[in-house]
């Protein structure tokens, strides 16, 4: 960085300075870019700013670039599409337009919960209301904004969006209902979507396009809209919301013929859509995400996903197909009708707060598994560490850990874990178990252990496990962060696990 702040800098040829420029971060491009006039007018030269990623909006969120509120990133988020919209080739967007959990709007304001505001405040219906809708105006004009600037984008080949909705997940099931109480709503929804479909129609090159949670956008309509170039180019599809209706036709999934990832609500993972997938005349499907919602099972019942027969048949053509769960609030019974045997299961995560997963998923799990189970998260946010191993003479995840020979990340929280058997875990999977978390609160010890074990078992828990591991291990003493986020952390791990191929 010295050349910048040299007298010969402002002298550099443009070509030279953009050519600099690409050397540079985001942010030293920035830096750079204050020499001097001629030097700003470089930094948006189209060649810099072929990928661009974001988070607008309240509350950072692990792993995640910027963060800010609200409408206070608006003016930002205008100037960059502005700038870099009509060109840019990859676009990832998360919009997470508000801090903390929110009710949205009642008609009745007395029933509304007092909730706790940012600070420890508590905040009366009527404040959060005002505050929902504020955050959802904002929500609504940022998703405005992408879309008026991209829609005639002809070069975007990657479009990543995730809308942090969880304000409205109190609720259970995610839908648009309550936007029309906001000013403009419906007029603005009706605007992003049709802006959607004529970018969707416009585009000529796509090959990633990603919609998560992104309030009101997708339609069932909106994939007809795709052009046919898009449609021979397109390799992973993700429509992931807490809609009532599917979001994809057979005829449209049937147009995505060289298609190699995709992910969508387990329930709408039809036999049909199944039986188009295991076409000999398409490319092999070679990453499956599925998120199952307990919420949405009473609307969307399991009796229309496919069956065992279509499993098999979409191995036959896809044989390297691996598949990732998220189950949300799904008890037991639902998860053993889920689970079948020809799934290639990769990746579970099962996640809840009332619901349990008792001893006998786990059991079907590690038999089912034992080849392609690389990653399982057992996570509980509720009262009580219901013991998985009781009246059983080898506990469950141990036996896991035996069976999956291919385990590589186990995380867990809420269940109990008894130390003797987090000791037999590390040992049966040693280093090839790269990930250990287990909360400190969900780990026991047996109460006679002090009597054949010298020293304090804390400490003896982490030498052991460490030992068995071949690495330093410790209990995870902060369970906010094994608890992130199910929605959030369910786009994030889809998008690595597609990209992973």
């Amino acid at each position: 960085m010295a050349l910048c702040g040299g007298v010969g800098a402002m002298a550099l040829p443009s070509e030279l300075i953009v050519h600099i420029f690409s050397f540079l971060s985001d942010r030293d491009k920035l830096r750079a870019s204050a020499v001097c006039s001629r030097w700003r007018e470089c930094l948006f030269y189209p060649a810099l700013w072929t990928e661009l990623k974001l988070r607008i909006g309240g509350g950072d969120a692990g792993g995640c670039n910027g963060s800010g509120s609200g409408s206070d990133e608006t003016p930002k988020l205008e100037f960059l599409m502005r700038k870099f919209g009509s060109f840019v080739r990859e676009l990832q967007l998360e919009l997470a337009p508000v801090e903390g959990n929110l009710s949205p709007l009642s008609n009745d304001p007395s029933a509304g919960r007092m909730e706790q505001l940012p600070g420890g405040q508590e905040g009366d219906p009527q404040q959060l209301s005002e505050r929902w809708r504020d955050a959802m105006t904002t929500f609504l004009d940022q998703v405005l904004c992408v879309f008026t600037t991209i829609r005639n984008n002809r070069n975007l080949q990657k479009l990543s969006l995730y809308g942090d909705t969880f304000i409205l997940q109190q609720e259970g099931l995610l839908d648009s209902s309550n936007l029309h109480q906001i000013h403009q709503g419906d007029k603005k929804i009706n605007e992003i979507q049709q802006l959607f479909m004529e970018l969707l129609s416009n585009s000529r090159q796509l090959r990633w396009l990603s919609c998560s949670f992104m309030l009101g956008l997708v339609t069932p309509c909106s994939l007809a809209c795709l052009s046919n170039p898009s449609a021979e180019t397109l390799q992973h599809l993700s429509l992931i919301d807490h809609q009532l209706g599917p979001l994809i036709s057979p005829s449209e999934l049937d147009r995505l013929s060289n298609l190699h990832s995709l992910a969508l609500d387990f329930s709408d993972f039809t036999p049909e859509l199944c039986g188009l997938l295991a076409s000999p005349r398409r490319a092999p499907l070679h990453r499956l995400s599925l998120l199952l919602n307990g919420a949405a099972l009473e609307f969307k019942p399991l009796e229309g996903t496919a069956k065992e027969d279509d499993w098999k048949a979409l191995v036959r053509v896809s044989a390297n197909l691996r598949v990732y769960i998220m189950a949300l609030e799904v008890d037991s019974s639902e998860l053993l009708r889920v689970l079948k045997p020809s799934l290639p299961l990769e990746r579970l995560h099962l996640d809840s707060y009332s619901t349990l997963v008792t001893d006998a998923t786990l059991e079907l799990i590690s038999q089912q598994y034992n080849k392609t189970l690389t990653h399982f998260l057992l996570l509980r946010d509720g009262p009580g560490f219901p013991d998985l191993s009781v009246n059983r003479n080898e506990d469950p995840l141990v036996l896991l850990a035996w069976r999956c020979t291919q385990l590589a990340v186990l995380v867990i929280h809420g269940y109990t874990v008894w130390s003797h058997n987090l000791v037999a875990i590390s040992r049966l999977r040693g280093s090839s178990l790269r990930i250990l978390t287990v909360s400190e609160e969900s780990i026991y010890f047996d109460p006679d252990q002090s009597l054949y074990v010298e020293g304090d078992p804390v400490h003896c828990l982490v030498k052991d496990v460490s030992l068995g591991l071949g690495r330093v291990w410790h209990p995870c003493l902060d369970s906010s962060v094994v608890l992130s986020e199910p929605t959030q952390h369910f786009h994030c791990e889809l998008h690595a696990f597609s990209t992973g191929m």
